[in-house]
């Protein structure tokens, strides 16, 4: 297989022809109750969309970048701390909670030079700011941007078309 030119145009169209919500229908639901879960307003929403912002930025998903940017956007967040997201840890925006929930989902995401990924540290730190429901729910929120990579990165729905129809 060839690696494409960095200079050609990006295909316009998703790679995967169909919705996988229609070929396997239950996604949807799976999708709902992802939402669902992740809805308890035990973290607030604008933590775990810039936790899935991350996520996505961390796997390299237009898509998914695109996607939490505009959440993020519809619910009035600055533009500096939405720019800052890429490099949370040195900018100004963010409090503590949100810093470890960032951390939280770095460390999951990305490989740990040696030991775990989520260290015991890590885990304390973050156990300062969420309570058992908060870290229970804000681990679901990385499940939750986790469940759908392989969806983004492999059928590639088109960045910037609505979250309910990204392949029309």
């Amino acid at each position: 297989m060839t690696a494409r030119s960095i200079t050609a145009e990006v295909p316009k169209g998703p790679r995967m022809p169909r919705d996988p919500a229609e070929l396997v229908p239950e996604l949807a639901e799976v999708s709902a109750a992802l939402f669902k879960a992740t809805g308890n307003r035990s973290v607030p929403r604008s933590t775990i969309s810039l936790v899935q912002l991350r996520a996505g930025q961390i796997v390299g998903s237009t898509y998914l970048t695109v996607l939490h940017t505009g959440f993020l956007r519809k619910a009035g967040e600055s533009e500096e701390r939405i720019t800052a997201v890429s490099s949370w840890w040195d900018a100004p925006y963010f409090t503590g909670a949100e810093r470890a929930a960032l951390a939280l989902v770095e460390a999951v995401l990305q490989p740990a030079a040696k030991g775990e990924r989520v260290s015991d540290e890590l885990y304390a730190e973050v156990s300062e700011y969420y309570d058992d429901t908060a870290l229970t729910t804000l681990t679901l929120a990385i499940g939750q941007v986790g469940f759908f990579i392989p969806i983004a990165l492999i059928a590639k729905p088109v960045p910037g078309r609505a979250f309910t129809d990204p392949w029309a």
